[in-house]
């Protein structure tokens, strides 16, 4: 069964959330996150790097949402995967310390194997997936033409993938978020779960987002919106326990877990990153 979450999404199966748990177990956790308060708005980590605690206006889901905003002129993009490496999966935590990248979010959502995305996604010298799928959305990054973008959403209802494919050297496919025309193309549905997702503003910077208090996917949307990011793109990474960001600041490293969600809803016990195989990273531009 292929791992989804959200309005086309299926639940999980218990075995999966018991791998998962053996492999925290496994891979040392982290604990509880930190008590200490956070004031509502932006805070400069460095030049090119703010971390956002943003609450989106009525009628969107109550709770924080914690918005990492990024340069591409001073930082870049790195797609970095277990089965690149040492095929062990790790938190967003252990992968920046292992390789160190400054923030971390999930690259997407992974299939049965617990490693193998659920679409496409590569690099220039290793394939995670080489199947561009009926997803919408993928993000392309390294660029290998000056005249393009650093980073950038292909919309595939309204661009060829082909056109832009030579011009970049990382992709990642997942879920689009919002049309060609910045509208939430995301369904209604019931259930609700942590979320975390990733997008490109007007500006060209990258932003990553990750949403701990469960609402629906199409009312994150809309919450996302209302604020004032200017995204012009946006696109579905991870969802429930798995969905997490690290950020590590000046004085103090930020990491932000989901929670737990079921038929029924969501419960806020989770208080542990679970380790993924597959993330986005953020390194200063030219670090290695």
């Amino acid at each position: 069964m292929l791992r989804r979450t959200g309005s086309r999404g299926l639940g999980r199966a218990l075995p999966l959330a018991i791998g998962a748990l053996a492999l925290l177990a496994r891979c040392g956790g982290s604990g509880p996150p930190p008590s200490r308060p956070v004031a509502e708005g932006w805070q400069t980590l460095e030049p090119g790097l703010e971390l956002g605690f943003l609450l989106p206006p009525p009628p969107a889901p109550g709770g924080l949402i914690r918005v990492l905003r990024i340069d591409p002129a001073r930082f870049d993009l790195r797609l970095v995967a277990a089965s690149a490496h040492d095929r062990r999966n790790r938190t967003a935590k252990e992968w920046c310390a292992a390789h160190g990248m400054v923030a971390a979010l999930n690259a997407a959502m992974y299939q049965e194997d617990y490693s193998t995305s659920v679409s496409l996604m590569r690099t220039r010298t290793h394939v995670v997936n080489a199947r561009l799928t009926r997803d919408r959305a993928v993000l392309a990054f390294d660029r290998l033409d000056p005249g393009v973008p650093p980073v950038k959403i292909i919309d595939l209802e309204c661009e060829e993938f082909r056109a832009w494919e030579p011009l970049y050297g990382s992709f990642v496919q997942s879920i689009r978020m919002l049309s060609c025309a910045g509208e939430n193309v995301w369904q209604q549905h019931p259930r609700k779960s942590s979320a975390a997702a990733v997008g490109v503003d007007a500006a060209g910077r990258v932003v990553f987002v990750h949403a701990r208090v469960p609402s629906t996917t199409h009312d994150l949307i809309d919450g996302l919106v209302r604020l004032p990011l200017d995204l012009t793109g946006l696109m579905y990474a991870e969802g429930g326990p798995e969905a997490q960001l690290y950020v590590r600041g000046p004085d103090r490293d930020f990491e932000f877990v989901g929670a737990f969600e079921g038929a029924s809803g969501a419960s806020d016990d989770n208080h542990g990153a679970w380790p993924v195989p597959n993330v986005l990273g953020v390194v200063r531009r030219g670090q290695g």
